[in-house]
């Protein structure tokens, strides 16, 4: 009876002492207390991880059973907790009920505002203990972890080459399948990454979004202006270990190095012979396939 008229009088009795923080009942302010204490009591007994409640603990051994009793209706896809689920469903009506404040970006759930807002704040509070480099959130440093484990969990069941983000797998994949799934609207050209649209979409609209802050010559990538930013510097960055020749793209210092290992991969579709690098092979077919051109 004193949890429901805490309902309808908005009263808090419950109070965190070391926050203020007021949850509705004094069990909650029992578990919310957990977060200060470092306690957590309820031990997953497969692989150990703690937990301060009960419930999240019921909700991670289904990582283990495989259990996902909570379906969507719509597209069928299945869940291990209901709080997933409803987030989901918002997929199919469109709902976004969590705002930023500073640009009235719109989220389906409270955690992806959480984390958009740190781009306003500049907040970065996950930091690599190897290089010390910061992140917004705990997925990115995860994945940057794996740069220094070398870790790639992810594999691709026809050729075997490993990935250490899903979403690389996943294009990866696309190899193999023919999918183009995005497709521009102007001249029909398909490709296999969103980005790769975004950036072929700038011929069309003529942005060069990336300026060199030395000499205002703008660009479609960002990889572009890095590369040209070199032509700035003093030493090019790729340097030959066998004749000391630099160079200002590593493909570039790739080709080169055929010079030295006789490394002849180009090979004329006429006559059979072979070249160390495709612009020499292009030149070659000029005068092979038309001798008087």
């Amino acid at each position: 009876m004193k949890r429901l008229q805490v309902l309808h009088t908005g009263e808090h009795p419950y109070r965190c002492d070391v926050c203020d923080k007021t949850p509705g009942s004094k069990w909650k302010l029992k578990v919310h207390q957990r977060v200060h204490s470092g306690e957590r009591p309820y031990c997953c007994d497969v692989c150990n991880k703690t937990y301060r409640n009960l419930q999240h603990l019921k909700v991670h051994q289904r990582v283990h059973s495989g259990e996902r009793p909570y379906r969507c209706d719509v597209c069928n896809k299945t869940y291990r907790n209901q709080q997933h689920l409803k987030v989901h469903q918002r997929v199919h009506t469109g709902e976004r009920p969590y705002c930023c404040d500073v640009c009235n970006k719109t989220y389906r759930n409270q955690q992806h505002l959480k984390r958009h807002q740190r781009v306003h704040t500049g907040e970065r509070p996950y930091s690599c203990d190897v290089c010390n480099k910061t992140y917004r959130n705990q997925q990115n440093l995860k994945r940057h972890q794996r740069v220094h484990t070398g870790e790639r969990p992810y594999c691709c069941d026809v050729c075997n080459k490993t990935f250490s983000i899903k979403g690389c797998l996943t294009v990866h994949r696309r190899i193999h399948t023919g999918e183009r799934p995005y497709c521009c609207d102007v001249c029909n050209k398909t490709f296999v990454k969103l980005d790769n649209l975004k950036v072929h979409r700038r011929t069309h609209t003529g942005e060069r979004p990336y300026r060199c802050d030395l000499c205002d010559k703008t660009f479609i990538r960002k990889s572009v202006l890095n590369v040209h930013q070199y032509v700035h510097t003093v030493e090019p960055p790729y340097c030959c270990d066998e004749c000391n020749e630099t160079f200002i793209r590593k493909s570039e210092l790739n080709v080169h190095q055929r010079i030295h290992n006789g490394e002849r991969s180009c090979r004329c579709d006429v006559c059979s012979k072979t070249f160390s690098n495709k612009n020499v092979l292009q030149r070659h077919l000029l005068s092979c396939c038309n001798p008087h051109p």
